[in-house]
């Protein structure tokens, strides 16, 4: 980056929020400014307790405001909680900086949804500003544009100010994104596609501009791979036919009031995807028959990519009046109009134009039209690779195809590489090697580190029980109820509130459900709890501390106990995690090992699909109770295989694992601990 010539030999760093850096954060803000200063990208295993989110600002802003290009900071998380931390963090580097430096400006936004209240579908606007008259509104939108600018604001505090003045937070905060130094928002503005290139540009980001911040890391590739599933079925299709014909009697409507030469191009090409849709329809019925005949005694079944795309190509030549098989072409740069498209490209630029209103629940999310050219957009850029899975599943009435991108690198790999550098960070972004492959970050410009805990091993033991295991061929009630009496016995040795996670609902209920613990009161996550019931469980928790009462929480590995939620103030002692959370076998997954074997190797294959996820979703779990450097909790593992080497490779290298061979070891054990260590 041209203009940098910043000193990061020593220990000042006038962006940090802290007086002084905390253990290990020298060295990742360090590290982060080598990388960007290359435009490079740097991948951060940093535990909770370094100040990750404090050590990737501090580094981002030190090379982008020292660059002649002044890059701008897009801070990507998947959590709305993560929000208010980086406000925070920022209005604390605002209070440290000297005259020599102006204060950092800060954009928050979440989706659309959650920041107007009624959208109109059709004409894509908002219900916010009908409590302004239309006189005032720029004068009114430009005094909530400095309120944004002025101050570092949660984009809540920026919802209820728009309100009280009649105006579009959403619109607004879109309006100063381009005039601020960070911009907080989610994973999709950068890495969905649809999202990306309707927002960014609109916004004046430019991606070969910015450095981006993604955090908690670790779910980048699953939310890059849900970001491309999609589901078909019979019933999907006549939907979409359905909305095409809606869609185009609105079209029609309008071109008698004011026609044009591409208004009644877009009619015409609409009503060419409906008729092609139509006749898609029984195709696609006669051949979910085909698949059900092919299922045997198997419970889903790998659909053949070139086949589904031959039933769309029929259904074009068909309505064509052609005769023969259109090839499926690589996607080219065209120019209107949709003529000079083939006809996959055609039907999936129409229905992708698609403007209907949608059931509010949760199958109907966007239009049916919307999710069909979604697939068939996955199909023209990925079908003639080995990237893209297609799995029939017989469940629900019709049964249902599922669209899965095997190799997310596909899509982050070429958008790392447009911009001006990145900090990738997670506390279990373990090993960075792996997301680096994944990702598919270039060699030549990717720097992975993994930090050092500043916990010592004494304020945060792993205790890992040998006598005890979920492997399938040893469950028993027996075996239950051996991991019964150890937790009892970490309950016992212990004056906390104890948190355990399980790596189903299914097992949470044979282990724990319907069983009374002595000293504890039990609370069991539910699937249906929504976030407002989250928000509860640490004000619960801090509540029945304060009246002396304990609490037993009992979640699933990879649920919203597990992972979105912060209990912060010490106020989880001990994590018990049961079992260990692989995924059951599956033709997705079997799909997955032989794509990472041929990419990765053989060797790699178990590993970046079966092991290294199951024990990351352990250490996500892990590092609940530990928020801060004044925490203090103990870890049980209740799987011998924790131990194992197939299993404890997977684990960083520093940590050093206790075993236990029975419960009153393990009472001891925590006894002797939190009689030792206490909370700072």
């Amino acid at each position: 980056m041209a203009g940098n010539n910043l000193d990061i030999g020593s220990d000042i760093f006038p962006y940090l929020a802290h007086e002084q850096p905390r253990p290990g954060q020298s060295e990742m803000i360090r590290e982060c400014v080598e990388s960007l200063k290359k435009r490079g990208h740097h991948l951060a295993a940093a535990p909770t307790g370094i100040g990750k989110t404090a050590a990737s600002i501090a580094a981002a802003l030190e090379v982008a405001m020292n660059d002649a290009t002044k890059p701008q900071i897009l801070f990507l998380t998947g959590r709305q909680s993560q929000h208010k931390i980086v406000i925070d963090t920022v209005r604390k580097i605002n209070s440290r900086l000297g005259n020599n430096h102006r204060d950092i400006r800060v954009v928050d936004i979440i989706g659309r949804e959650s920041m107007c209240e009624v959208v109109d579908i059709q004409s894509g606007r908002c219900l916010c500003e009908q409590g302004s008259s239309e006189a005032a509104r720029p004068r009114l939108r430009e005094d909530i544009r400095n309120f944004i600018l002025q101050s570092p604001r949660h984009v809540f505090e920026t919802v209820e100010k728009a309100k009280t003045f009649g105006i579009c937070a959403w619109q607004t905060c879109r309006s100063a994104v381009k005039d601020c130094d960070i911009l907080v928002c989610d994973y999709n503005h950068v890495f969905a596609d649809q999202v990306r290139d309707n927002s960014l540009p609109s916004m004046g980001v430019s991606l070969q501009n910015t450095i981006l911040i993604v955090d908690e890391a670790h779910n980048l590739p699953d939310r890059i791979r849900m970001s491309m599933e999609r589901v078909i079925t019979p019933t999907i299709v006549r939907n979409a036919a359905m909305e095409l014909e809606e869609f185009l009697g609105s079209l029609e409507e309008t071109a008698m009031k004011n026609s044009t030469n591409s208004a009644q191009n877009l009619i015409e090409h609409v009503e060419w995807s409906f008729n092609v849709i139509k006749l898609l329809r029984q195709k696609m019925s006669d051949y979910f028959t085909l698949l059900h005949e092919q299922l045997t005694d198997e419970e889903e079944l790998l659909v053949n990519v070139s086949e589904f795309t031959k039933l769309i190509n029929a259904a074009c030549d068909e309505h064509a009046g052609k005769s023969g098989q259109l090839k499926l072409h690589q996607r080219e740069s065209f120019e209107s109009p949709l003529e000079n498209y083939n006809p996959l490209e055609k039907l999936h630029q129409t229905l992708i134009q698609v403007s209907v209103e949608v059931e509010d629940d949760e199958d109907s999310s966007e239009p049916d039209a919307h999710r069909i050219a979604h697939i068939i957009d996955s199909v023209i850029r990925f079908g003639n690779s080995s990237a893209l899975c297609m799995v029939f599943s017989p469940k629900g009435k019709e049964g249902k195809i599922t669209t899965h991108l095997l190799d997310p690198g596909v899509l982050s790999g070429p958008l790392f590489s447009r911009t001006a550098g990145s900090i990738l960070m997670s506390g279990t972004l373990y090993p960075p090697s792996m997301y680096a492959d994944i990702l598919a970050l270039p060699n030549n410009l990717t720097t992975k580190t993994s930090y050092i805990s500043p916990f010592a091993g004494e304020r945060r033991p792993v205790l890992v029980a040998r006598d005890v295991t979920t492997r399938y061929t040893e469950r028993s009630p027996a075996m239950w109820e051996r991991m019964r009496n150890h937790i009892q016995a970490l309950i016992d040795g212990s004056d906390d509130h104890v948190a355990v996670f399980c790596p189903s609902y299914k097992l949470m209920e044979e282990i724990m459900g319907g069983v009374f613990f002595t000293g504890v009161t039990k609370i069991t996550e539910s699937r249906d709890w929504v976030k407002d019931d989250i928000d509860r469980v640490v004000a619960k928790l801090k509540n029945e501390r304060s009246i002396g009462n304990r609490v037993l929480l009992c979640g699933v590995f990879g649920a919203r106990l597990s992972e979105g939620i912060d209990y912060d103030d010490g106020v989880l002692g001990s994590v018990v995690c049961i079992g260990i959370p692989n995924p059951p076998p599956s033709v997705l997954s079997n799909s997955l090992k032989e794509y990472i074997a041929d990419k990765f190797g053989k060797e790699n294959a178990w590993r970046y699909t079966v092991t290294q996820p199951a024990i990351n979703a352990i250490l996500q779990a892990m590092g609940r109770p530990i928020r801060s450097v004044e925490d203090r909790a103990l870890v049980l593992l209740l799987d011998n295989r924790n131990d194992s080497r197939t299993y404890r490779d997977c684990f960083p290298s520093a940590m050093k694992m206790n075993t236990s061979n029975e419960p009153n070891s393990t009472k001891s054990f925590a006894a002797r601990f939190f009689r030792r260590v206490k909370r700072l």
